[in-house]
């Protein structure tokens, strides 16, 4: 089972962030960061996905003036895990069989195929996500490379761990469509 938990911390980075780039941790990370856009959404929000042993607590995007913009979402996970196992629809003797634990399975004449009923996978980290809306998409585009993410870690009342990186360089724009021709005269 702990072969498995090495594989499981990339799974869970790519699949809440698709389409981000991998940063490496900002200084005093321990863990893996991905600030990007969303694949296929719309180049207005940049996601932030954090697997730390402290949890995000703040996240904002500070402009070349200063100004910032705080997260409008941000969600913190303790306790993440990976459940699996097989199972089959409209199955009347499962809650027979297995009920709250695996005991009775496993009791079975037949008990090979029913060894594997479930098992689950928990990461020993934090996995926090958050979301900062930009306040001038235009202004962004424009002049990403002087902007930055300020990150806020640990539990409140004890000592709180601030790290900044750089800004997601926004996605490329899609191309223009082509020109329509003009009707015939006539």
């Amino acid at each position: 089972m702990r072969r498995f938990v090495p594989l499981l911390l990339p799974l869970l980075v790519l699949g809440a962030c698709a389409a981000g780039d991998a940063t490496p941790p900002p200084q005093g990370g321990t863990g893996e960061l991905v600030i990007g856009f969303p694949a296929g959404g719309l180049a207005d929000t940049i996601t932030i996905t954090a697997v730390d042993r402290q949890p995000l607590r703040s996240a904002e995007l500070v402009a070349p003036d200063g100004a910032t913009t705080p997260a409008s979402w941000l969600d913190v996970n303790s306790r993440p895990a990976v459940r699996t196992g097989q199972a089959v629809a409209d199955n009347p003797w499962e809650a027979a069989l297995t009920g709250s634990s695996a005991v009775a399975a496993l009791t079975t004449s037949n008990v090979e195929p029913n060894a594997a009923l479930r098992s689950q996978v928990r990461l020993l980290a934090i996995v926090s996500q958050a979301e900062i809306p930009l306040p001038d998409p235009v202004a962004f585009r424009r002049e990403w490379a002087n902007y930055h993410v300020r990150l806020t870690f640990g539990t409140p009342p004890g000592e709180l761990e601030v790290r900044e990186t750089q800004a997601p360089e926004p996605p490329p724009q899609p191309a223009a469509p082509p020109p329509t021709p003009a009707p015939p005269p006539g």
